[in-house]
């Protein structure tokens, strides 16, 4: 048995990975991917709704944001029970809530019933990012945390890159509620994948001290070939408690304001690219089918800007890095608004702009995860990703709005560019004073 119960965290911080906690990691990452080809799975199915139920911009518009909006308190209301439930319970949950939205869609009869499943499903997505980023900070080791953070976000262009390319084939042999069953089916699938894969958090169970909190504890321990311990580390009297009140109460208020505005800003220019290509490439006279593989493209600039980011993220200052390619993504999705003589042309950009916005995004998860304790670190991540969450709405809602005012794509496109220089303003001043990023095991 251990001598010294209080060295739990950092016995785990220091210690290398098991087999557990890359697998549980590696399952976070999927449950991401889903996340990703969960979102966007309307995107996909965007030009075939406006065709079968006469669809113009605006509404579509209001429309793609749906789920966006759900996101936003999926966010907010299931990160917060992260921290008082557990990461594990509440993930389950979330998965349950988006295999019935995803369903649902597929029988869904007008624009408002199809607006009203999604507004549920983006419920259960906007849950899952905010758990699964607070778990994976949780599971790795202090020297892997951004890595893995950061590994774990670039899932979700996997996802779309995965499930765009079927979807693309779904769309040429049937229609667009297909691409939704398949979600529906895919999530289905890891609901006990998950049940059987997927812990709970350690750094939780220390923090909330559930009923049996010390059994369930050396059960893990022992699962990740640690010697279990005779008792529990005293509980940190000092630790804020799982509220939102805490989370703007001195000390983590302005942490929690910066990172707010920096996502907020930063994802309206992400999801303006993600929501609206397949129906811009549809306007220039191409195939539903091929706007999807434009999206696709996008996102597979977005998965390799995660990935530099992520070896990167080892040598470099992760905010340093996050800066640069947020002021790299108001350039590409300027240039992206100029247009393009060809469809080739058009896909290389979509993917630059994807490469930029996304490795902004990524990184934005990884500085999270370091910026909140483990006992408000769920709701830290819910509240930053839920209020932000907003200007993942307001993107596609706005952009959709200046389409149908006549506005131009070039001006469209640098007006929501601006987004991500704002976003890098605020992280900017976000280490400039009492609130620069910490060390999550701090």
């Amino acid at each position: 048995m251990m001598e010294e119960p209080t060295t739990v965290r950092q016995m785990l911080d220091e210690a290398p990975m098991g087999r557990l906690q890359i697998a549980a990691i590696i399952l976070c990452i999927l449950l991401n991917a889903l996340d990703g080809f969960d979102v966007l799975a309307i995107s996909f199915a965007s030009p075939g709704i406006a065709a079968e139920w006469g669809v113009d911009r605006a509404a579509l518009g209001v429309v793609l944001s749906m789920e966006l909006i759900g996101m936003a308190v999926g966010s907010i209301l299931l990160g917060g029970l992260a921290d008082r439930a557990g990461r594990r319970p509440t993930i389950l949950l979330c998965l349950v809530i988006m295999a019935a939205g995803m369903f649902g869609a597929t029988l869904a009869t007008s624009v408002t019933s199809l607006s009203a499943i999604r507004l549920i499903t983006g419920l259960g997505i906007g849950g899952m990012l905010a758990c699964t980023n607070a778990m994976v900070a949780e599971l790795a080791n202090a020297r892997a945390r951004s890595l893995a953070v950061a590994v774990m976000a670039a899932g979700y262009p996997i996802g779309a890159i995965l499930g765009g390319s079927i979807a693309s084939m779904l769309l040429v042999s049937g229609g667009w509620r297909d691409v939704f069953l398949f979600g529906a089916i895919v999530t289905g699938v890891f609901l006990p994948l998950t049940l059987v894969l997927l812990p709970e958090s350690i750094g939780f169970l220390l923090q909330r001290r559930p009923r049996g909190a010390l059994d369930k504890v050396n059960a893990l321990l022992r699962r990740m070939g640690h010697a279990p311990v005779d008792a529990l580390p005293p509980a940190e009297d000092h630790a804020p408690k799982a509220s939102l009140a805490a989370l703007f109460a001195p000390g983590l208020a302005r942490v929690t304001i910066l990172l707010t505005a920096a996502y907020f800003a930063h994802i309206m220019t992400f999801y303006f690219i993600l929501k609206w290509v397949p129906k811009i490439v549809v306007d220039m006279g191409y195939a539903p089918s091929t706007a999807g593989g434009v999206l696709v493209w996008a996102n597979v600039g977005g998965l390799l800007g995660a990935l530099l980011l992520s070896i990167l993220s080892w040598r470099i200052g992760i905010r340093a890095l996050v800066i640069a390619a947020m002021l790299v993504s108001t350039v590409m999705v300027t240039i992206f608004g100029q247009g393009q003589a060809s469809l080739s042309g058009l896909s290389m950009v979509a993917a630059a702009a994807g490469f930029f916005t996304n490795a902004g995004v990524v990184g934005l998860y990884a500085i999270i995860a370091q910026s909140f304790p483990t006992s408000v670190r769920g709701g830290g991540t819910g509240i930053v990703i839920g209020i932000g969450r907003g200007g993942a709405a307001l993107g596609p809602i706005v952009a959709g709005f200046l389409f149908s005012l006549d506005v131009g794509l070039p001006m469209v496109a640098l007006g929501m560019a601006l987004g991500s220089l704002i976003a890098a303003g605020a992280l900017f001043a976000l280490g400039r004073g009492r609130g620069a990023v910490q060390p999550a095991a701090a």
